[in-house]
This record gives C-alpha cells, structure tokens and sequence, in this order.
C-alpha cells in the first residue's frame, strides 16, 4: 500500500522525511562519524542480514572514487 503525499504547502512531505532523516540512517546501520569504510562495513552486514541491497561497481555515480579512499587513509586511526 502507498503512503499518500500530505496534500497543502508544496514539499511538505519532503520536510518531514528530512526531519526523519538521522532516524532513519541509524536504523540503517549508519553511525554519525563513522567514515568510509564504518559505512562501508554497515552496508555489506545489511546486506549479509538479506536486506536485498547490492555494493556500487567501482567508477559508478554514489561509489566511492579513489580520492576519497585516500582521504579516507589520512584520517584513519592508527591500531
């Protein structure tokens, strides 16, 4: 069944699920300053759980690119 749009102000209902955002991410698995790779590590436990997601190819729009794995690298904590 399909949620049906609130009806008034333009973009009401895109203010409310931006408001639902962070909620939404940490249902998800993501964590607020996680990073690349904490992100990375949610997505393929999501995945192995059988949420029907699928890992980017590497050089597809949303993957990450190489700059940003080395970024990535220099703020990495050291173990």
């Amino acid at each position: 069944m399909k949620k049906k749009i609130p009806s008034g102000k333009k973009g009401a209902g895109l203010r409310a699920l931006k408001s639902k955002a962070p909620e939404v991410a940490k249902r998800m698995g993501y964590k607020k300053g996680g990073g690349l790779y904490a992100n990375i590590h949610a997505k393929k436990a999501r995945i192995a759980a059988g949420s029907g997601e699928k890992m980017r190819k590497p050089g597809s729009k949303g993957a990450p690119t190489a700059a940003n794995f080395k970024r990535a690298a220099k703020t990495a904590k050291k173990r």
